[in-house]
């Protein structure tokens, strides 16, 4: 049977689930630094957040890589009992696999209220690393962000070898320890063997680190470099996209208006 929290005595304060950015302290929203600085208690998700990130900060602070969904929510349930400003900070954005959806509908159970707010999610992260648009006129409108399935199953309908068929960008998630795979269902969906595709390792971070190659050469080129987690990959034609296509939205003629 589920605990039953009243709400507190003194002034409530609702759980916030923050979104710490990629990596660099300083894509860390302002809302989100305000947030820390004035929070009680922090429960981060491990070594994926920067410690940097907690440093100066008033808050009671704890890991929850070692803990159970029922040990954390009880944590942060706690504090929110105790009347504390009380935080959950994720990396990234939590609406990218942040896993917060059973953690809202544990609060949702017992009446607790939260709020989200977003953070940078790697993904744009490691576009600026690659200095890369996503979106190139005449190239491809679409960005894809998925992942290959693994010890988390993908339905069928979202898998790799479909999406590829699209021949938008890719950006891929929680997959380069599987690059092989990933690159054998993206050429069964039909992108070109020479389509480029790069892999960004912890984006942002001081020890952030880049491969670029081709679908044909790529899953060779990341064993090399021992690249086996924290890592983005992204594919599609915009990554080698003709620098002398333009968007017309600078264009003096154009009308600002819908595009």
């Amino acid at each position: 049977m589920s605990a039953t929290y009243s709400t507190p005595g003194t002034t409530s304060h609702p759980v916030v689930f923050l979104g710490a950015g990629p990596g660099d302290p300083e894509l860390l929203t302002l809302k989100g630094r305000r947030l820390l600085d004035t929070a009680d208690l922090v429960v981060y998700a491990g070594s994926l957040v920067n410690p940097a990130l907690l440093d100066g900060i008033r808050a009671s602070c704890h890991d929850s890589a070692g803990l159970d969904l029922e040990a954390i929510m009880t944590l942060l349930a706690d504090g929110y009992q105790r009347g504390l400003r009380t935080v959950r900070l994720h990396t990234g954005d939590p609406a990218m696999y942040g896993a917060i959806r059973e953690q809202m509908q544990w609060f949702d159970a017992r009446a607790i209220p939260y709020e989200v707010v977003p953070g940078v999610s790697s993904v744009f992260a490691a576009a600026a690393a690659l200095r890369t648009e996503l979106t190139v006129p005449e190239v491809t409108q679409t960005v894809i962000l998925t992942r290959q399935a693994g010890r988390t199953p993908v339905p069928e309908r979202e898998s790799l070898v479909r999406l590829a068929a699209v021949q938008a960008t890719m950006c891929i998630f929680l997959s380069v320890a599987l690059i092989e795979r990933v690159v054998a269902d993206l050429l069964s969906g039909g992108y070109p063997v020479d389509t480029p595709i790069a892999v960004v390792e912890r984006a942002s971070w001081p020890d952030e680190r880049i491969v670029r190659g081709s679908l044909a050469d790529i899953a060779a080129r990341v064993a090399d470099s021992g690249i086996r987690k924290t890592a983005m990959i992204v594919v599609g034609p915009a990554l080698s996209a003709d620098s002398r296509i333009a968007s017309r939205l600078y264009d003096a003629a154009f009308s600002h208006e819908y595009r």
